[in-house]
């Protein structure tokens, strides 16, 4: 649990800003610090909106990259967590499109197939972990995104908003309705894990 309120934790502003500004200026240590900061935040929020099981290395590479390559041009380093999960966003986004570019014909429906939720077994008793797990993959991917990002603490309403391109309401009721939806995916199972 350590490990993952670390993660949630939000970073200070003030260090944030000067670490954009070694960065800015070149300083190798400055960037390793700001993937050690992040990588675990940009993991999570990559996991929730692709397949968990799969290896996320080479997206996250992609992410430093452009990080590596567009960090000079951010004018206002007080949007740094906006700016970085926008570009994994884009990456994420990127990677969808180019898999679903892929699976045509019967291809998508294997992959719609693989997809369908899993029944579980009643008798197997799910922790609280494995059953938020087994929640968000059956939320659809925009509810997926809305409470990761809105569970990692490091984007306010608007800044979802923005990163998102709709309104602050969308996102509150995109909140409200996937949070409604996890609770009806879950109410069974915590039924079925008493038993």
């Amino acid at each position: 649990m350590g490990d993952r309120e670390e993660m949630l934790k939000k970073p200070n502003g003030l260090e944030l800003e000067s670490l954009v500004l070694r960065c800015q200026r070149g300083e190798r240590d400055a960037f390793d610090e700001l993937v050690t900061t992040y990588q675990a935040r940009l993991r999570f929020y990559l996991q929730r909106l692709l397949n968990p099981e799969r290896d996320l290395s080479p997206l996250l590479q992609e992410v430093w990259l452009q990080v590596l390559q567009g960090i000079r041009t951010l004018r206002q380093p007080e949007h740094l967590s906006l700016w970085l999960f926008a570009i994994t966003r884009h990456v994420a986004l990127g990677s969808l499109r180019q898999r679903y570019a892929r699976a045509r014909g019967a291809q998508v429906a294997e992959d719609r197939a693989r997809e369908r939720p899993v029944t579980p077994n009643p008798s197997v008793a799910l922790d609280q972990l494995d059953e938020l797990e087994y929640g968000f993959a059956r939320l659809t991917l925009a509810e997926r995104e809305v409470l990761t990002l809105y569970f990692l603490k490091e984007l306010s309403i608007d800044e979802v908003a923005a990163l998102l391109g709709i309104p602050s309401g969308t996102v509150k009721s995109r909140l409200f309705n996937a949070k409604k939806s996890l609770r009806r995916i879950l109410e069974p199972e915590k039924g079925n894990s008493h038993e």
